[in-house]
């Protein structure tokens, strides 16, 4: 019985492995295929694997200032939704009062309001202190949009730790900063992995929020660059799904560079 549920299982997972890859699997070989050979059939092998695509779409993206703008805003939007966003769930997480209670329900709530909702009044505040068409203000923007949820989990990871540690660093001479960066912040490395995996996610594939913000060909960022290939009549299906081909690559890079941290975290998780 054990050897057939553990076949049954394994089948299973099989199965759900070939549903989640099969996306991949159609904007994979499709991106090798011509215009025309790729209406056909978009399940076929492609008869040659032809590169042009790829060159085509590297060429039509700008890849290097539009890969360089993605890269700038990405890391510069995780490392401030780190550092603040831990912050704030220490010093909340830490301050055992009513309103810190009170803000940490606040920013929860936060996650529940949609982006549809606000940001007309935001591109409009955003446009009034002049921070439209710059990096610097799209930075800002996902800071307020991704403190809120990465808040919540570092919260959650930093109830795990004893306040022991707290004390005796302060028995040290260690001020609340220090104990911060230097006792608790490393033994946050798994959630904060897992944060920067999911952000990175998000920022690196988002279009609509860059696309209120930024309107220069010189701040364009992948996703809005990607546009170009879906014109009013016509649509470069081939050179569109080889640049995301080439778009995906660097977020699965990452994943796997991080892949170990996230399942410590999730192991951590299971245990506590």
């Amino acid at each position: 019985m054990n050897k057939f549920k553990k076949l049954s299982l394994g089948i299973i997972g099989i199965l759900i492995s070939i549903v989640w890859l099969f996306p991949f699997y159609i904007m994979l070989i499709n991106s090798f295929k011509s215009k025309k050979e790729l209406f056909k059939s978009t399940i076929a092998f492609p008869h040659s694997f032809n590169l042009k695509n790829y060159a085509k779409a590297i060429d039509a993206l700008s890849i290097k200032t539009t890969f360089f703008n993605s890269a700038v805003i990405t890391i510069s939007s995780i490392v401030v939704i780190l550092i603040f966003s831990a912050l704030a769930a220490y010093a909340l997480q830490r301050t055992k009062t009513l309103a810190s209670k009170i803000i940490f329900y606040v920013f929860v709530a936060a996650m529940l309001i949609p982006f549809q909702s606000v940001m007309i009044p935001l591109v409009s505040f955003m446009s009034k202190i002049h921070l439209m068409q710059s990096r610097i203000g799209i930075v800002i923007m996902y800071l307020g949009f991704g403190a809120s949820m990465a808040m919540f989990l570092i919260h959650g990871a930093l109830g795990s730790i004893p306040t022991a540690l707290d004390e005796a660093a302060k028995i040290d001479g260690c001020n609340p900063l220090q104990t911060f960066f230097i006792i608790i912040l490393p033994m946050l490395k798994p959630i904060l992995v897992t944060v920067a995996v999911l952000d990175t996610i998000w920022i690196w594939n988002d279009y609509l929020l860059p696309s209120l913000v930024i309107n220069r060909d010189d701040l364009l960022t992948i996703p809005l660059k990607m546009y170009y290939f879906f014109g009013e009549y016509t649509k470069q299906w081939h050179l569109a799904l080889a640049g995301l081909t080439i778009a995906i690559i660097p977020v699965i890079i990452f994943y796997f560079l991080a892949q170990k941290q996230i399942i410590q975290c999730i192991t951590d998780g299971a245990v506590k």
